[in-house]
């Protein structure tokens, strides 16, 4: 097992610890027998030191161990799980810098006692492996924290969008389209553009665009994809141009992301596109307009989309950057649900939180999601007007979501469509608002009558409607018998409690 340099200060930090204390030496009195300061001592074992090898044998002889006890890589079985986490993908990938901190530092805190500190990292390795957690999940949740730490609005980026813009002379005037993009991209940034080539290769017509990076780089794209898919591409591909991001990827596909900057830097250059396409001043001019209106009107929401010739998915993420900067709306979230036709499952395939309320994120898959959710409903709509015909129609609605347990209401806007690129595949996404001061002080149609309040919950498994009440389970509220029955037991144990205390006060006893 190989460590680099900062790992080894910290095993040898841990073990001299260890060592110490298994000997009975305080700090001072190994400082006595060594003739090394006190100071110096502590930095060892915090792993910010990494002594000469006099010094090493001079710690050795005091704690009569061998030279190769301390300086080996082996621990002692009981943190044996420190040497395996130190080693692990998730410690090596995970962007601690951007937190101001490092490995060291947090391992550090787990040293107060090292035997307690080993059990605590196998519970989280294990942990891991029964949930299926792979270093992807850790990294996708530290770009979110990234996000909600800058209210997921970047200056940088907006401005280096104005810049490009007035460079290039492009109209802030929607829609984008992908040819003077296309343009740019090969006569400044000398790509080659092809929609030819993925076509010859079935297994990957799921991907929206492949980039080979060598001279000159060309980009492939799905010949399948709308015109306002296009031009995102092409301009998160100006993106990563002018600002300068070299570690990136080279497929559609993050399923398997190789490092946090090469996650940081798809987002950036995504950021880039959705600013391009969809112009600051312009769309919050819009959306102001929509906010002031007192009913709810979807066949307008809907025309603001098309009128930007975007994808509503690009719209939803586009105005979840602008909402908390200029709207002070920051309690929102995003899902996105994909549903095979005929197959009755919907899958939460992404969800992106800028509230304080914690909703399922699709960890525990074997649950059912509600069938109630907005979201849901609609895919079920659109199949049953596609076995009509209706296959390319996009459907809208807003609902008040109010959830039994978490007493919150959400107003819920969702559109659903059918995927361009993966067949008989159907797509929801949707933008959710905690009803708070904020937004009902913003959005004039929030208490529109016409918009349906409906209780929700988590999911079938967690909710305690009956049958008769909630027709549309599709699962046994297993979770929620559980937490009830578990609940009985505790109000039956203190009530137990309570009555032989009392009898005992009495003197019945």
């Amino acid at each position: 097992m190989e460590f680099n340099s900062n790992n080894l200060r910290f095993i040898l930090g841990v073990k001299l610890k260890q060592f110490r204390q298994e000997r009975g030496l305080s700090l001072k009195e190994l400082a006595e027998k060594t003739n090394l300061s006190i100071s110096y001592l502590s930095e060892i074992e915090k792993g910010k030191k990494y002594p000469k090898p006099e010094k090493i044998f001079q710690l050795a002889q005091a704690l009569e161990i061998s030279f190769d006890d301390l300086v080996s890589s082996r621990l002692h079985r009981k943190l044996d799980p420190l040497s395996t986490i130190l080693s692990s993908p998730v410690i090596q990938e995970f962007p601690f810098r951007l937190y101001g901190i490092s490995p060291q530092h947090l391992l550090t805190l787990l040293t107060g006692d090292p035997e307690k500190a080993g059990a605590l990292v196998r519970t989280f390795l294990e942990i891991g492996q029964s949930y299926d957690m792979r270093v992807e999940h850790l990294l996708f949740a530290a770009l979110r924290s990234y996000q909600q730490m800058h209210h997921n609005y970047f200056p940088e980026i907006e401005e280096a969008v104005l810049t490009f813009r007035n460079e290039h002379h492009l109209s802030p005037a929607p829609p984008v389209l992908p040819e003077p993009l296309s343009d740019i991209l090969m006569r400044r940034f000398g790509y080659l553009i092809d929609e030819e080539h993925l076509t010859a290769y079935p297994e990957l017509h799921q991907l929206r665009w492949i980039f080979i990076g060598k001279s000159p780089p060309r980009l492939l794209i799905n010949p399948n994809l709308t015109p306002g898919q296009k031009a995102f591409i092409l301009a998160r591909e100006i993106g990563y141009r002018v600002l300068n991001l070299t570690d990136r990827a080279k497929t559609s596909s993050l399923m398997r992301v190789h490092s946090f900057e090469q996650l940081l830097n798809h987002f950036k250059a995504s950021y880039f596109a959705g600013a391009m396409l969809m112009n600051r001043e312009v769309l919050c001019g819009a959306v102001k307009k929509l906010f002031r209106e007192k009913r709810w009107r979807a066949k307008k929401f809907l025309s603001l989309i098309q009128q930007f010739g975007v994808t509503p998915e690009m719209f939803a993420y586009r105005l979840g950057e602008l909402l908390p900067q200029f709207f002070g709306i920051s309690d929102f979230l995003f899902f996105r649900f994909h549903s095979r036709r005929e197959s009755n499952i919907f899958t939460l395939t992404s969800l992106f939180n800028m509230s304080k309320l914690f909703l399922p994120s699709g960890m525990v898959a074997r649950e059912h999601h509600c069938r109630r959710w907005l979201p849901v409903q609609l895919l079920r709509q659109l199949e049953k007007k596609q076995r009509t015909g209706h296959d390319g129609s996009t459907i809208i609605a807003a609902q008040r979501s109010r959830f039994l347990e978490l007493e919150v209401d959400l107003f819920t806007i969702t559109l659903a469509r059918a995927s361009k690129v993966q067949l008989g595949m159907n797509v929801s996404g949707s933008v959710s608002f905690i009803i708070n001061e904020e937004f009902r002080n913003t959005v004039g149609f929030w208490n529109d009558p016409d918009v349906p309040i409906v209780e929700v919950n988590e999911s079938c498994e967690r909710c305690g409607l009956t049958e008769l009440q909630c027709p549309e389970r599709a699962a046994s509220p297993e979770i929620f018998q559980e937490e009830q029955t578990h609940r009985q037991r505790e109000e039956a144990l203190q009530q137990l409690i309570n009555d032989i205390n009392g009898k005992s006060e009495s003197g019945v006893l």
